[in-house]
């Protein structure tokens, strides 16, 4: 009896009789589809180390009656249940008082930073938009506050507000003749003014940067047909050019106030670890509470709960920035 011998596997003939290599599985695609998650997960691990592990420690932290009698072993602190969170928010209390006052501190420091820093960034962006000599460097000067170290410029603005022999009573005193007397720039009602223009000073290139960026991606014969078409310069920007930045605004409003309202690094070199009460921002007040008084666990309660105000705002922001942003696209 005659025997066929079976087909190779992925052979298949044609027509004509000839025999065509069939689809051959790829060698190595399960490595291939598999190493960009390899390579993320170094970062997913240090991601969970730095950030989701001390936050996840901290919840449980601000149940807890945490002293300093319990530093050394922090897990044998007895459960006190919500009563740090009662304590944080009875604002009838002097701990209470002092949370919802540093709160609306922190709140108006950051509304008129977040505007101010938005403003003078998006008027230096346009700005330099225009050709003219020395633009480039002009461009690199503007980026030296946001490239600097922020140790090393809140420690120069330090001196500069110093009431004997710092450069700005020298020069609003001394110079302008706009005081009466040198002001004292790091206590009292003048500490919220001056950490106010730190924040600022610091903060506006970043806002120009980005603005800047988001300003190349507007074609240029927009303005050439407003222009022709009667429009001046204000009439250019409120109808073209703000329209045009309103997704990077709104990214970059969003950016701004997070990084604002969570500021330590500034006040706390400024001021060092006692702010004064018109400058007492909520994370150097939570610092206070934790490493000044020791009472860690009414801090990582206070802690929870701006972390709970940041994810609320930031949600409704999103939400509310989501729902003009679908009538625009429809």
């Amino acid at each position: 009896m005659a025997t066929t011998a079976p087909a190779e596997a992925g052979v298949h003939k044609n027509p004509s009789g000839t025999a065509t290599p069939g689809p051959r599985r790829r060698p190595g695609r399960v490595r291939r589809i598999g190493l960009p998650y390899l390579l993320l997960l170094p970062a997913l691990l240090l991601e969970l180390l730095v950030h989701l592990v001390p936050m996840v420690i901290g919840v449980v932290m601000s149940f807890k009656e945490l002293t300093q009698f319990y530093i050394r072993d922090w897990g044998a602190a007895p459960w006190s249940g919500i009563d740090n969170y009662k304590v944080s928010v009875d604002f009838d209390a002097p701990v209470g008082e002092a949370l919802l006052h540093s709160f609306l501190v922190t709140v108006a420091f950051t509304l008129l930073s977040v505007g101010l820093c938005w403003l003078i960034g998006t008027a230096a962006a346009v700005y330099m938009q225009d050709t003219f000599r020395g633009r480039g460097l002009l461009r690199a000067l503007f980026l030296v506050p946001y490239a600097l170290p922020v140790y090393a410029a809140v420690i120069t603005w330090v001196f500069m507000f110093q009431h004997d022999n710092g450069l700005v009573n020298h020069v609003l005193h001394d110079q302008l003749r706009l005081t009466g007397k040198p002001s004292f720039w790091l206590i009292g009602d003048n500490s919220f003014w001056a950490l106010l223009t730190v924040s600022v000073w610091k903060g506006w290139p970043f806002a120009f940067l980005i603005i800047m960026a988001g300003l190349q991606n507007i074609p240029g014969e927009l303005y050439e047909a407003a222009a022709l078409d009667g429009a001046g310069i204000w009439q250019q920007i409120r109808r073209i050019t703000l329209p045009s930045l309103r997704p990077v605004n709104q990214v970059l409003l969003l950016v701004l106030f997070l990084w604002t309202f969570n500021d330590f690094n500034t006040p706390y070199v400024l001021f060092g670890r006692s702010a004064p009460e018109a400058a007492d921002l909520i994370s150097v007040h939570i610092y206070q509470a934790s490493f000044v008084t020791w009472n860690f666990g009414t801090g990582s309660a206070m802690s929870v709960l701006l972390l709970l105000f940041l994810l609320a705002v930031t949600g409704g922001y999103l939400l509310l920035t989501s729902r003009e942003r679908k009538p625009a696209d429809a």
